[in-house]
């Protein structure tokens, strides 16, 4: 069975990744290279045990575009969004013998070095990944 499991962020949180303070203190070079190994470190174990199918990083949300509908128009707006506090960061797609094993593996990243106040806030999401409509359980 396949499993995404997905990381959020907020732009503050890129903000501060980039060495800006903006409303949260910003990242030392040491806290964002010791996040970087991390997740090499995290990536590579999954792809030696097979499970990793895929993983991206996202770009920060300043850089989104965000296409709805007006009376049957599309209408695009750039972000970030004032009415957004998070957004997708991230995201891993796995595939392995359980929705437990999955859980296993989204659990690590709680081992993640960040700053204290990024770390208090951290989450991740696990979801099935629906191969097909008759997999939907709706």
């Amino acid at each position: 069975m396949k499993y995404m499991i997905l990381t959020y962020g907020s732009q503050q949180d890129y903000d501060g990744m980039a060495g800006q303070a903006s409303g949260q203190p910003a990242w030392s070079a040491q806290d964002f290279a010791a996040m970087g190994a991390f997740m090499e470190a995290f990536n590579k174990d999954l792809e030696e045990s097979g499970e990793l199918v895929e993983t991206r990083g996202l770009a920060a949300p300043v850089h989104t575009r965000r296409i709805g509908s007006h009376n049957g128009t599309p209408v695009v707006t750039d972000g970030p969004y004032a009415e957004t506090q998070e957004v997708l960061a991230g995201y891993w797609i796995v595939e392995c013998d359980s929705f437990d094993r999955a859980t296993e593996i989204a659990a690590r990243l709680g081992d993640c070095p960040a700053p204290d106040h990024v770390a208090a806030r951290a989450y991740a999401d696990i979801r099935p990944i629906a191969e097909s409509h008759a997999e939907m359980d709706l």
